[in-house]
This record gives structure tokens, C-alpha cells and sequence, in this order.
């Protein structure tokens, strides 16, 4: 189905794009939904020469190592571009594409992406922002991996979501609109689930968690101290 000028403008890397090249755009973009559990795309399918990206709902980005152990690299939602290779690499899958929420997936041929951005540069740059944002986000996981305590690489990764998502003001303290269930956590900066509970436990003096992931900071300082590596909770 063809997509709506609607749904190319929440797009993020086309938000400089005005009416009438929105609709030359769409000529060229079509929509698919799909249901929560849906697998978009597996590690290793050979992709068409498209952009990707997300007009409603979240998806969830995971790698699979030879051990068969999962790893969630990122979770992305309305707006958000994914599958870079399709477009400037070898056009293979990276990563395992899966539906979290209710979604619509817009695809944009090679050539008329070429076009739009012959026509609004800005375009390019916008896409370059967000590759290098997420290249630096990699390297902050690797160097994490590498050299940082488990708390302090999980208050990163709270403080990250917070800021990428956007909180809420509650009564206790701010709560993240986004909810990061232990699984999630665990998958995404290399430790186990009793890990990631205890971990979890051990954060209490500066946020609360609750059944399902809703996380709520109660306290920021504290919890960059701890990112920081300055300072860390006693162990329960």
C-alpha cells in the first residue's frame, strides 16, 4: 500500500521536506503493518536496495551469536530509520528486526531517496547524524563492556533511554515513557537476568522499578554519579 503523506512526514530525516517533495517522495514509498512478535527482517536476508523506516509503533534490533546467546543492540520507535545496509552496504540484514508494538514499516526506493536529497541536502546530513549517533553509542557499549562495572553500565543505559525517550513528572520522581523489562536490559549490556535483577536492587536509593519495566528516577545526581563510576550503591 502506497504510504501517506502523513506518514513520510513523521519521519524523521524527512522533516525538512516541504509538501510538494513529500508528494513527489511518495510516489515511490509504500506501507506495511505488522503485529507485535512479527519478524520484519532475519540477521543475514539479502535486503532490497530501500530505506527503511519506522512510521508507528517500536521494533526491537537484536544480533545472535554463534553460541545462540541474543543480544538486544537497540529499540527503536515512530520515525526512527533502521537497516543502513540496505542502502549503503552489502544490502544484508545486520541484525534480527522484530515487531514490539503494533507498527507500520515505510520503504523508500534507492533512486527516489537519491533524488530527495539531490533536491534537500539536509536530507543526507540528518542521516549521517543518526548513523554516527548510534556508531558512538556502539563504541559507549564496547568501551562499557570492556572497562566498566555492570552498574555503572546499567545506569547508562537507564539515563540513555531517558533522555532518548522522554520522562514523565510523578509524585515520586520522573518516570520513563518507555518500559525496559528485565529481559531487555539484561540482552542489551551482557549480564544475566539474576544479575540484572540484583543490579536493579542495588539502585533502589535513586529509582524505583516496577512490575513489567516502568522505571521512575528519583534521583539524577545519584544516578550519574553512578554512571559515572564515582560512586556505587551498597550491594543488597
Amino acid at each position: 500500500m502506497k504510504a501517506t503523506i502523513e506518514q513520510l512526514r513523521c519521519i524523521s530525516v524527512f522533516a525538512s521536506l516541504k509538501e510538494a517533495e513529500l508528494t513527489l517522495l511518495q510516489c515511490h514509498a509504500v506501507v506495511k503493518s505488522y503485529l507485535p512478535g512479527e519478524v520484519i527482517m532475519h540477521e543475514g536476508d539479502r535486503l532490497p536496495s530501500r530505506l527503511y523506516a519506522l512510521a508507528s509503533g517500536s521494533i526491537r534490533i537484536t544480533k545472535t551469536a554463534v553460541s545462540g546467546k541474543e543480544t538486544i543492540l537497540r529499540t527503536l520507535s515512530a520515525g526512527e530509520i533502521f537497516a543502513a545496509p540496505a542502502l549503503f552496504g552489502n544490502g544484508i540484514a545486520p541484525a534480527t528486526v522484530t515487531v514490539e508494538k503494533d507498527c507500520q514499516v515505510v520503504t523508500v526506493e534507492r533512486e527516489a531517496l537519491l533524488d530527495a536529497i539531490r533536491a534537500t541536502p539536509e536530507i543526507a546530513f540528518s542521516m549521517l547524524s543518526v548513523f554516527n549517533q548510534r556508531l558512538q553509542q556502539l563504541h559507549n557499549t564496547v568501551h562499557g563492556l570492556v572497562s566498566e562495572r555492570a552498574i555503572s553500565r546499567l545506569a547508562r543505559y537507564i539515563q540513555y533511554y531517558a533522555t532518548e525517550h522522554g520522562t514523565e513528572s510523578t509524585t515520586k520522581g520522573e518516570c520513563l515513557r518507555v518500559q525496559l523489562p528485565y529481559y531487555q536490559i539484561a540482552r542489551s549490556i551482557g549480564i544475566t537476568y539474576e544479575e540484572c535483577v540484583r543490579l536493579i536492587k542495588q539502585l533502589q536509593p535513586v529509582l524505583s522499578y516496577s512490575r513489567g519495566g516502568k522505571i521512575t528516577v528519583l534521583d539524577w545526581e545519584g544516578l550519574e554519579a553512578i554512571a559515572s563510576g564515582i560512586t556505587n550503591p551498597n550491594p543488597v
